[in-house]
């Protein structure tokens, strides 16, 4: 057997074929660029078309999410698109519903505020302005905001809710209703009740006394 120091160029050739090829840094960009490798899901973007669909299944439907998801997805204006899940469907919705509403709070004022000769782009101008100074963000769904408005489901719907909470903002909880007295304060009013007791007896008493007093006095004159 022949052998051989690690020195020697046998041994360096002989690691050189066992080694991995050197790795290309634009090759393996471009691998990964790829139109035939599979990339991770993005998020997708509600779109205004979306967006009105959504409204009208709402708006024509149940409340339950798996009618509104058929109903979105059955619509002839995505045939060829990717569905939406219910859960999309009801996440989106519930900020559209959120944002439409305080948008109209923020419109009702700028109506409220509309000057003489103002149009009523100005008062939607003004509008943005109060939503951004309340909420520090600019009102992206007017489209939304046309569409619900004037229905009478989904302002029925809001308005109830509203109430409800103020309402519940009114009311007082049961426990502060019914609480009943600590061992303390039922000590201090049992005894105020015994003291008030006694004192009557004992006026009752003294009054008693000055009427026999009076009857002797007469008596005796």
């Amino acid at each position: 057997m022949d052998h051989f120091s690690l020195n020697s160029p046998r041994f360096v050739n002989l690691l050189a074929s066992q080694s991995s090829p050197p790795i290309d840094v634009d090759s393996a960009e471009a691998a990964v660029n790829s139109p035939g490798l599979v990339k991770p899901a993005e998020r997708r973007k509600w779109s205004t078309k979306e967006d009105i669909v959504l409204i009208s299944a709402w708006l024509n439907t149940s409340k339950d999410l798996i009618r509104i998801e058929e109903y979105f997805n059955s619509s002839p204006r995505f045939i060829g698109s990717l569905p939406r899940e219910w859960s999309q469907c009801k996440q989106r919705w519930g900020r559209v519903n959120a944002e439409v509403c305080k948008f109209v709070g923020c419109h009702e004022t700028a109506l409220k505020e509309q000057a003489s000769g103002e149009s009523e782009n100005d008062v939607m101008k003004a509008a943005h302005n109060i939503f951004l100074n309340d909420y520090h963000v600019k009102f992206t769904l007017e489209h939304c905001w046309r569409e619900l408005r004037f229905d009478q489901k989904w302002r029925s719907h809001s308005q109830s809710k509203e109430k409800r909470k103020e309402a519940c903002a009114d009311v007082v909880p049961d426990e502060e209703e019914v609480r009943p007295p600590g061992v303390k304060a039922s000590k201090v009013a049992k005894h105020k009740r015994l003291n008030e007791a006694t004192f009557d007896q004992i006026q009752s008493i003294l009054a008693q006394k000055n009427t026999i007093s009076n009857k002797r006095s007469l008596i005796v004159s």
